[in-house]
């Protein structure tokens, strides 16, 4: 997403207009938004789940993997040994 990019196309008026959008074209203004890119893992089955419960007056639904029981990944368990290694917290 361009910077430059508004609802009528591009709005620097230095750019040339692009008569075919459908193909790849470069322009010498593209500047990236930096609000393009809405970051962080949403896990949508959960949400719809917890979305349709409210629909009903359900209770939402427990999360599917609980952090006591399940093993941890590997990321997870490099982390606790580094903690433990370094003194920190579990």
């Amino acid at each position: 997403m361009c910077e430059h990019f508004g609802h009528r196309g591009c709005d620097e008026d230095r750019a040339e207009s692009q008569s075919d959008t459908e193909k790849a074209n470069f322009c010498d203004y593209f500047k990236p938004a930096t609000d393009a890119y809405k970051g962080g893992y949403q896990d949508k089955s959960q949400r719809a789940k917890a979305e349709l419960a409210a629909l009903f007056g359900d209770a939402p639904p427990e999360q599917e993997r609980n952090k006591e029981d399940a093993p941890l990944t590997p990321a997870e368990l490099a982390e606790k040994k580094l903690r433990e290694m370094l003194g920190g917290n579990n």
